[in-house]
């Protein structure tokens, strides 16, 4: 579904990402693991339009979007959960969730999707008239996720959705990837907490100083000594 040929991202004189290869295929969990400043949350802006300074190619079934405005990429079947959930503090769940689907002019098929997402998200339905700034982590989480559904993606990119939660909502935040991944969705998860990862992956990548150092499928990830050692915190 996604190919990444060679992509290069420029801060200034500072590569933050360095001739990047990676395949996503259609139907996958692929997750992007890495220390903090590996250059995740940059490859993830740099498929949605939102990074300057990119070369390389970024490759939607095999159309080339690298360059296109990020209203483009989301309008191709991409969506970003961004990393801090970014919701309208001030807007009602319900809102926040129909912002999802800015660019779409079909209502009734929105209002289907709606029904679709809080059936996943049961909590939200008691909260839809709540602000979204009132939530706990969890469920800003759930509104952030269900957002990004509401524009009817293909390939849905999830920036550190476990970060800050409880451990009991870091299970239900992945069992929730899981069953978004199981109705067709294809996944590309940026996830701090590696072993939770790699339980629901189909494939991982290891970026380190912008650059992809191991990849492979998850199994092979989670015996690969450097991952257990760097990420997983055990040692072999």
């Amino acid at each position: 579904m996604l190919e990444i040929r060679n992509l290069t991202v420029h801060y200034g004189a500072v590569n933050a990402i360095n001739s990047v290869e990676m395949t996503i295929s259609e139907g996958n969990v692929v997750c992007l693991l890495g220390a903090n400043g590996a250059g995740k949350s940059t490859l993830l802006g740099a498929i949605m339009g939102i990074v300057p300074k990119v070369s390389g190619s970024i490759q939607l079934e095999g159309e080339d979007i690298l360059g296109a405005s990020t209203e483009e990429v989301v309008k191709k079947g991409i969506a970003l959960v961004p990393e801090g959930r970014q919701l309208f503090a001030d807007l009602t769940v319900e809102e926040n969730l129909r912002m999802g689907a800015y660019l779409r002019r079909d209502k009734a098929a929105v209002d289907k999707d709606m029904e679709i997402v809080q059936g996943l998200f049961p909590r939200l339905v008691e909260r839809r008239k709540q602000l979204a700034g009132t939530l706990s982590g969890g469920e800003q989480q759930m509104v952030a996720i269900g957002r990004g559904l509401m524009s009817r993606p293909r390939l849905m990119l999830l920036d550190e959705p476990s970060l800050g939660l409880a451990p009991v909502l870091v299970a239900e935040i992945m069992r929730l990837i899981t069953e978004i991944n199981r109705s067709g969705m294809t996944i590309l998860l940026v996830e701090q907490n590696a072993q939770q990862a790699l339980r629901i992956s189909d494939h991982g990548y290891v970026l380190e100083k912008g650059r992809v150092v191991i990849s492979g499928t998850a199994k092979e990830l989670n015996n690969n000594p450097h991952v257990v050692s760097a990420y997983l915190g055990k040692s072999h």
